[in-house]
């Protein structure tokens, strides 16, 4: 099948928060996505295969040269096909022709080498605080 990859493309809530409440384990919430994507984000990129949502990564941005990703989430029958790599690739590319010089991730160690290996980010040190 077929994946195609739009950058900030249309958003339907009820698909988006299917799509991460699966990838992250939890019932949907109700998010407005749109209007948060609309308000918060330089874009975002969305994987689509068949017309269903199999992909979806958030590309927030500091309004300089910082973007950030958020959200990074593929359909589980869809996992370990490239999806996700594709997905981040697409971020990044857009991310560069707006003009930004970096991309942030952070992410939890299993993600290690998806992020680190598939997608090419360099280690860094950074800090956290929980709120």
């Amino acid at each position: 099948m077929t994946i195609t990859y739009r950058w900030r493309g249309d958003v339907d809530n009820v698909l988006l928060g299917a799509l991460h409440a699966d990838g992250f384990g939890h019932p949907p919430d109700g998010t407005d996505w749109r209007t948060q994507l609309e308000r918060h984000s330089l874009g975002w990129v969305c994987a689509w295969e068949n017309g269903a949502m199999v992909g979806f990564v958030n590309v927030a941005w500091d309004g300089g040269a910082h973007a950030f990703l958020l959200d990074t989430v593929v359909a589980r029958h869809c996992r370990s096909r490239g999806v996700g790599a594709q997905l981040v690739a697409v971020a990044a590319e857009q991310a560069r022709a707006a003009a930004c010089e970096w991309l942030h991730v952070d992410f939890e160690d299993d993600l290690r080498p998806f992020y680190l290996d598939a997608c090419g980010f360099k280690e860094t040190s950074a800090g956290l605080i929980a709120l």
